[in-house]
């Protein structure tokens, strides 16, 4: 059975027992998330899509931890300029390991 949901303006493809990070979300270490835009529903053969969300259909999982992801860098210059712009992003995380698929 997997699913997939819209969090954070992507979407992800799930499962039980997967651990997803996704963009930062305001919740503690350790509580329980629900996201109930879920797009598809797929159990055994069967296949529901939503018109956008699937109705009555929840992927509820637990916060391990919050984190920032490895930095890039953004090096930008221009030729013979003297134009030098370095700056580094480190985007932040939410990472969650799925419990339930209820659709």
């Amino acid at each position: 059975m997997y699913a997939i949901i819209e969090t954070g303006g992507k979407q992800y493809r799930v499962q039980e027992g997967d651990v997803v990070r996704v963009e930062k979300l305001d919740i503690a270490e350790g509580e329980t998330v629900k996201f109930d835009k879920v797009l598809l529903v797929a159990d055994e053969g069967e296949l529901k899509v939503g018109k956008p969300y699937v109705d009555g259909a929840v992927v509820e999982g637990t916060v391990e931890s919050q984190g920032k992801a490895k930095k890039i860098i953004i090096f930008k210059y221009k030729a013979k300029k003297d134009y030098r712009k370095k700056q580094g992003h480190r985007q932040p995380y939410t990472q969650i390991k799925i419990e339930k698929i209820v659709g």
